[in-house]
């Protein structure tokens, strides 16, 4: 998987010249629930942490693969307590986005994300949430000339991540996670 990921990262950079594209870094916090059934749960707190590169089509719109890791999941409410149930995702979000003259930018893409581990009320399991996770996410931010910006998006589930049954039914839960971000970028003109 790492080995994909480099590579994607060198193809991108090589069919770019040094003028259209910027690499940046980024990390922030996660606000996560899960959505779908009836479940009870409260918003976890997370957080997430990777890296990007921005390949410009003109002065304003681009397209930014990137790829995070991230902490998601819910606190759970159930017998009379309530536990953190945290998954830890390798997310590949690809945004398309549209900066405006000023740096405010809106961007919206697909994010696959790879499940890496997760902890379910303190038992490490590897059976209960599906293997990967699809979502849309919908964004937008400021990107000062400096390379400094902030952003906030929004990842909407799309794909069921129970992998498990509760009476017979398997449930219908959905990852969804707000994302506050700070990232800087290199190659700034």
């Amino acid at each position: 998987m790492k080995k994909l990921v480099i590579f994607l990262f060198l193809g991108f950079a090589m069919t770019s010249n040094a003028q259209k594209f910027q690499l940046g870094a980024k990390g922030g916090v996660n606000i996560s629930n899960y959505s779908g059934d009836d479940i009870e749960s409260n918003a976890l707190v997370g957080f997430h942490l990777g890296a990007f590169i921005n390949l410009m089509f003109g002065e304003n719109l681009s397209l930014q693969p990137q790829v995070l890791f991230s902490t998601q999941g819910t606190k759970f409410k159930g017998a009379g307590n309530e536990q953190d149930w945290k998954v830890h995702y390798l997310n590949i979000p690809i945004m398309l986005k549209y900066r405006f003259n000023e740096g405010f930018f809106v961007e919206v893409g697909p994010q696959i994300g790879l499940k890496l581990s997760e902890d379910l009320g303190g038992e490490t399991s590897e059976d209960l949430i599906k293997n990967s996770d699809v979502s849309a996410a919908v964004g937008l931010g400021y990107h000062g000339k400096s390379g400094l910006g902030i952003g906030a998006r929004f990842n909407m589930g799309l794909s069921k991540i129970a992998d498990f049954e509760f009476e017979g039914v398997k449930p219908d839960i959905k990852n969804s996670v707000i994302q506050l971000s700070i990232f800087y970028t290199l190659f700034n003109k």
